[in-house]
């Protein structure tokens, strides 16, 4: 099974992706007045980050929410760098550095939360 996690765009992201092939994907929500793409995941990947960050939940919709802000932040740009969203995510869960990092700066969201 596959699930996805939901990118909300800011009108400086919307940017970064025009022209690009990922402009194609971009979905509304709430009538366009919000802008995401969702990057597809494994079952296998799923579990990998709820093993790594506890308050990650599944919800009914097939979506993985709960996901610290760190590491959407770091998925957003291994997407625009990769060009690939299928392996964009890969490269975040592999390197053992990115995820310590991420790891870090998400324990500092429970004291403050950081604009997305």
């Amino acid at each position: 099974m596959t699930y996805k996690i939901g990118l909300v765009l800011d009108e400086e992201r919307l940017k970064l992706i025009k022209g690009t092939e990922l402009e194609k994907e971009i979905k509304d929500l709430f009538g366009g007045a919000l802008k995401m793409i969702d990057v597809e995941i494994t079952e296998e990947q799923a579990k990998k980050l709820m093993h790594l960050f506890p308050r990650v939940r599944i919800d009914a919709r097939g979506y993985v929410e709960e996901t610290p802000i760190a590491f959407r932040k770091a998925l957003f740009k291994s997407v625009l760098s990769n060009g690939n969203k299928k392996e964009a995510l890969e490269v975040i869960l592999s390197d053992e550095n990115i995820l310590k990092e991420i790891k870090d700066m998400a324990s500092k969201e429970d004291e403050y939360i950081p604009p997305p």
